[in-house]
């Protein structure tokens, strides 16, 4: 009785793609693979960030933000992060500034996936009057988050948390972006990845900057 030859083509494709994932997934890769194909979801432009109406018109933003900072206080207020040069950051030295705060993981495939827009964002408007905070909420230590932002050739600001993320900047969801005005109130929440990357976002931003 002749003996039926093994062949690849004769492995079910759900077999073959487990086999790729498995082997992702032991190297590391997956989290990479993951949000590479995220990626290519935010290229299509239906995952642009949400930019509030009322902060469409910067006129209006300066009447809503002065009637509503008087005597308060900033969002964040005695919140410590650390950079990756290992300097303490007070997060209230912030204040005056138009603050990109953005939480992500280096686990975390959305993560990955917006990162590249938010590194052309930051190109575009990262100034003295707007500030980016790119906090970092992995647990593995600083060594691990510096030897991805290094990978990526990333130039935006980098922290980890030096003590408790106020409540204020909590969220069911990673990654999270907190646009804050310069008298220090949060105007912004976005929740999950998004491509920031866009004119609206540009002018959203230098809008509320203070001339």
């Amino acid at each position: 009785m002749d003996k039926k030859k093994f062949s690849i083509k004769d492995i079910p494709g759900w077999a073959v793609m487990l086999g790729v994932f498995g082997i992702l997934y032991l190297t590391g890769l997956h989290t990479e693979a993951i949000g590479q194909v995220q990626r290519i979801l935010l290229a299509t432009g239906i995952k642009n960030a949400d930019v509030p109406e009322t902060l469409q018109n910067p006129d209006a933003t300066a009447v809503v933000d002065a009637a509503a900072v008087a005597n308060s206080e900033m969002a964040g207020a005695g919140f410590k992060m650390v950079d990756l040069q290992g300097k303490q950051v007070s997060f209230e030295s912030l204040k005056g500034k138009v603050i990109f705060l953005n939480i992500w993981a280096t686990w975390c495939p959305p993560c990955i996936a917006e990162m590249p827009n938010i590194q052309k964002l930051y190109d575009k408007v990262g100034s003295d009057k707007i500030a980016f905070v790119m906090l970092s909420v992995d647990e593995g230590g600083m060594q691990k988050v510096k030897k991805f932002i290094d990978k990526k050739k990333y130039t935006f600001p980098v922290y980890m948390p030096a003590s408790s993320i106020p409540q204020e900047f909590y969220s069911n969801a990673i990654p999270t972006t907190f646009i804050i005005s310069p008298e220090g109130k949060i105007v912004a929440k976005q929740e999950g990845m998004a491509d920031y990357n866009t004119p609206e976002v540009v002018e959203f931003l230098q809008g509320m900057v203070k001339k």
